[in-house]
C-alpha cells in the first residue's frame, strides 16, 4: 500500500507536501504535524512523486539543512515561520 491510499492523501495534498518539502525554512515537524507523515515517509513520497533528478537534487538540498530538522534549529527560528514573516493582528497584515 502506497503512502497516497495509506494516508488518504487527495491530489492536493501531496502538492502541498512537495511544496512544504520544497521550502526551505519548513520543517519537517510542520508536515508532520499537518498531514501526520514522518520525515522517512516525506522522503519516500518525494522520491515516488518526483523525476528521479528533482529528487537528487531536493535530497542533496534537504540533507543537513538546519532548518528542516527541528533539532537543529536555533532559538531564534521558534516556531513554523520566518523571523521576517509580519504579525498578524485583527485579521489585517501589520505594514513595515
Amino acid at each position: 500500500m502506497d503512502l497516497i491510499e495509506q494516508y488518504d492523501l487527495t491530489p492536493r495534498d501531496v502538492d502541498r507536501i512537495i511544496a512544504m518539502a520544497w521550502e526551505d525554512r519548513t520543517p519537517f515537524d510542520a508536515i508532520t504535524f499537518q498531514f501526520g507523515l514522518s520525515e522517512a515517509e516525506v522522503i519516500r513520497l518525494m522520491r515516488d512523486q518526483l523525476k528521479l533528478r528533482s529528487w537528487k537534487v531536493w535530497r542533496a538540498r534537504v540533507q543537513g539543512r538546519k532548518t528542516k530538522h527541528r533539532k537543529l534549529r536555533g532559538n531564534t527560528v521558534g516556531r513554523f515561520k520566518a523571523d521576517r514573516q509580519r504579525i498578524i493582528t485583527h485579521n489585517k497584515i501589520s505594514k513595515r
